[in-house]
């Protein structure tokens, strides 16, 4: 099959690379165009690299852009990791149609932070969706999904880079050899069970210590590494991350009660949460106990305020 790929960073060149490893034939890559002071594209290095034609169109819904892909010939797009708006004038040109990766089990967690959201939803399981896009957000007939457990110590980021990440790869090339054999699955997704959360941004990710422990755990977790649970500490804004559940009691909510060996400790209105690592703002990430000593933080201090 002629496959042409849209994705970009890691993602789209880890799915690029899986496709050219068994022989596929990739006669395009689509790329979120340049942006000034920021690196190439990881993808966009990698096609390079290859000798596979690359296009960075500002904008899917142009004509101009539909009559350049038409002229390929493309029998089936892999959609890799993709922000921009891409409309149906642009999806079904391939004979074969287009297939994209979403990481949530969908109808759930539609929306661009699909792998926060559950996690601060303190959910047990996630997974990924490879499906059928269409114009709506996230909408289109699902043709596989994958589950994957939520730990109760799991972040943004083990869950993406540990998990759904080197799954969605597996599953792009399951997905493609299903088109290829005419047995892919066009499943209708049920809207009585959708949900939609837009991105996940610094005004979400305030920790109110005044709620459970175990919610400003998710939180925190489920920010971890971006954007990146935030407090008020002592007049300064600090992030907080590497959250875990510790026995204790005893505390006003946001009032430090620990710090040493590496962690900073919190009370929360029911338990402790116990914090890894701390960034105020303007500096660097550095060892909780480190900042709180360098802050001159000791037990009684109250965060929050």
């Amino acid at each position: 099959m002629r496959i042409a790929l849209i994705g970009q960073q890691a993602f789209g060149k880890a799915v690029l690379e899986a496709l050219l490893e068994r022989g596929e034939e990739v006669i395009a890559v689509y790329c979120a165009p340049d942006r000034e002071g920021r690196r190439p594209d990881p993808l966009k290095e990698a096609a390079l690299e290859k000798g596979i034609e690359l296009l960075q169109p500002p904008s899917y819904k142009e004509p101009a852009v539909w009559d350049e892909y038409r002229a390929m010939s493309p029998d089936l797009g892999v959609m890799a990791f993709v922000t921009l708006l891409v409309p149906e004038d642009f999806l079904y040109i391939p004979g074969r149609g287009t297939i994209q990766y979403h990481p949530s089990l969908l109808p759930l967690h539609r929306g661009p932070s699909s792998i926060n959201w559950p996690i601060i939803q303190g959910s047990s399981r996630t997974g990924l969706s490879i499906f059928w896009p269409d114009n709506g957000l996230d909408t289109g007939p699902v043709l596989m999904q994958k589950e994957v457990d939520i730990l109760e110590n799991d972040t943004l980021g083990t869950v993406y880079f540990d998990k759904l990440f080197p799954l969605g790869v597996e599953a792009m090339i399951e997905s493609v050899d299903l088109v290829r054999e005419g047995s892919a699955p066009r499943i209708v997704q049920d809207e009585s069970r959708s949900t939609y959360e837009s991105w996940c941004r610094k005004a979400d990710v305030e920790i109110d210590w005044a709620k459970p422990a175990a919610e400003v755990h998710n939180l925190i977790r489920g920010a971890d590494p971006a954007p990146g649970a935030w407090t008020r500490i002592g007049g300064t804004t600090v992030q907080l991350f590497e959250s875990r559940r510790v026995e204790g009691a005893g505390g006003e909510p946001g009032e430090i009660v620990a710090a040493g060996a590496g962690r900073l400790v919190v009370a929360a209105a029911d338990g402790h949460v116990s914090v890894g690592r701390a960034r105020p703002e303007g500096g660097g990430k550095v060892a909780a106990d480190a900042y709180a000593e360098e802050a001159g933080l000791a037990p009684g201090v109250r965060a929050g305020g």
